[in-house]
């Protein structure tokens, strides 16, 4: 897809203004172009970037993204894997299948992530924005009530845009992140990985075609996950100072550490990257005026496709709010919840994906194997497996403050089969068969349904997650008390 042309100047005032337009910038321009919020997005790069390290969708993502409009087209583009398998060269260990989750979604879409941004792109364009490509930001300075920012541009000439927000979706080595003053504590273990997209020779056996396989053996971890048009994805451990891997290595590592049954041939490398892990998240999400999200606020394994996704859902969850102050729908202390909420899943999604991966790449035989068999024990034990595939989904993240798995608690998400999603407005759904009235506000920022297994109206935010449940049945009551249901900091108690 072409670079996304500047439509207008870099205007010197907006509401908004996001760094970086990878996928989590341009959700973030996306849904705030669906508000109609005002804003501008910068990136440096002159158009998509190539040989990206994200390749998988989880289905939590891809609901948020349908409340955008962009779902069915990445869906179209991509290939449907049944879930994640852990497999010890000759055995599956562990099967998390996503066939039985609660959502539209049952899989795991495997696309890249240069795939998702140019869906991300089109309709961003759809909606009316674009990218101003090849501006730097390069800081900035307080200017009440927000933020006034020095942007070079193409031809390297300084600009300023004064803007009430500014927004970090400018990736590990975040310039935002850094002007802010926001420290990214955490660890680089010593740990390189080398990326492969290949072709493989048709009639290739073993490979688990609609699974991403995690292979497990002495010799070391190896991944394999099918793309569309016949592409897979490879990744593996290396030395430091590994070179690039020719076919020959790829085939000796899948040789090495792949399935046994059968040899597997290399008929085409598409593309070759090594990285080094990072696991770190930022202190805070939100400093005054400036926020970051994605790889800006929080890096970690790519074990089990998670990070892109965490990144979505982190726009997801600032657009609305973002909305709902500028419009003087709520009070600006709603974002404070942004941190709140977001940050502790950052958190815990780090150490869920520094153990796995330390896991995974376990090289002492004895040591292997006692994992191996604890792997194969947990998988045979009730609940476990359901367990893993809710979390690699990500349809295990709640907001509620006492989380109670025995009822929907408000902050918990609301399955799309339950409730229709409805673009980005809030849901009132009612018990009861659908009326003709469903959807009569759905102009403004409410829609109305009608839910029959329903036993008390429940009010859903615009990411999908319960703001209220026993609320009135009556629009225009609830729009009115719309304030009572915000996630708003608790009371501070009194010291008196």
């Amino acid at each position: 897809m072409p670079a996304s042309p500047s439509p207008t100047p870099l205007p010197p005032h907006t509401d908004v203004l996001i760094v970086g337009a990878g996928p989590v910038g341009l959700t973030l321009a996306a849904s705030l172009r669906q508000l109609g919020v005002d804003h501008v997005l910068i990136d440096r790069a002159t158009g998509v970037q190539t040989g990206s390290r994200a390749a998988a969708l989880q289905p939590r993502a891809l609901e948020y993204l349908e409340r955008i409009g962009v779902t069915a087209e990445i869906v179209a583009a991509g290939e449907r894997g049944r879930g994640f398998r852990v497999h010890d060269r000759e055995h599956t260990l562990l099967h998390a299948s996503y066939g039985e989750l609660d959502t539209p979604y049952p899989y795991v879409l495997l696309a890249s992530q240069q795939t998702t941004e140019e869906h991300l792109l089109r309709r961003l364009g759809e909606l009316g924005g674009g990218v101003q490509r090849g501006h730097r930001f390069l800081g900035f300075t307080p200017d009440f009530p927000g933020v006034s920012a020095v942007i070079a541009d193409p031809d390297g000439l300084l600009r300023s845009v004064s803007a009430h927000y500014l927004v970090g979706c400018d990736g590990l080595h975040s310039a935002v992140r850094t002007a802010a003053g926001i420290g990214f504590p955490g660890e680089a273990p010593e740990q390189l990985f080398t990326l492969a997209d290949v072709r493989l020779d048709a009639g290739a056996s073993g490979l688990g075609e609609d699974d991403t396989t995690f292979f497990l053996s002495s010799a070391g971890m190896l991944l394999l996950s099918p793309f569309a048009d016949g592409q897979h994805r490879i990744v593996t451990p290396a030395a430091p100072g590994s070179a690039a891997p020719r076919a020959v290595d790829i085939e000796r590592l899948i040789s090495e550490r792949g399935p046994r049954a059968g040899r597997i041939r290399v008929a085409e490398v598409l593309n070759t990257s090594a990285y080094r892990v990072q696991e770190r998240v930022a202190e805070r999400f939100r400093a005054g005026p400036v926020f970051l999200a994605g790889d800006a606020a929080h890096t970690h394994s790519p074990a089990g496709g998670q990070g892109m996704n965490t990144g979505i859902q982190d726009a997801g969850n600032l657009a609305w709010k973002l909305h709902a102050v500028l419009t003087g729908a709520a009070p600006a202390e709603l974002l404070d919840s942004y941190h709140d909420e977001r940050h502790p899943v950052a958190s815990e999604l780090v150490a869920f994906t520094s153990q796995f991966a330390k896991i995974a790449t376990l090289r002492d035989p004895a040591a292997g194997q006692r994992r191996n068999n604890l792997l194969a024990a947990a998988a045979a034990t009730s609940g476990i497996v359901d367990w893993v595939a809710a979390k690699l989904a990500q349809l295990d993240i709640s907001y509620a403050r006492e989380p109670n798995h025995d009822s929907p608690q408000v902050g918990d998400r609301v399955s799309p089969l339950a409730v229709p999603q409805a673009g980005l407005r809030w849901t009132l759904a009612l018990p009861g068969r659908s009326d003709p009235n469903d959807g009569r506000q759905r102009e403004g920022v409410l829609s109305v349904c009608h839910v029959p297994e329903l036993r008390t109206p429940l009010l859903v935010r615009p990411d999908g997650y319960l703001a209220a449940h026993g609320v009135p049945a009556e629009p225009a009551e609830v729009l009115s008390q719309l304030a009572q249901h915000l996630p708003l900091p608790l009371p501070v108690p009194s010291t008196r």
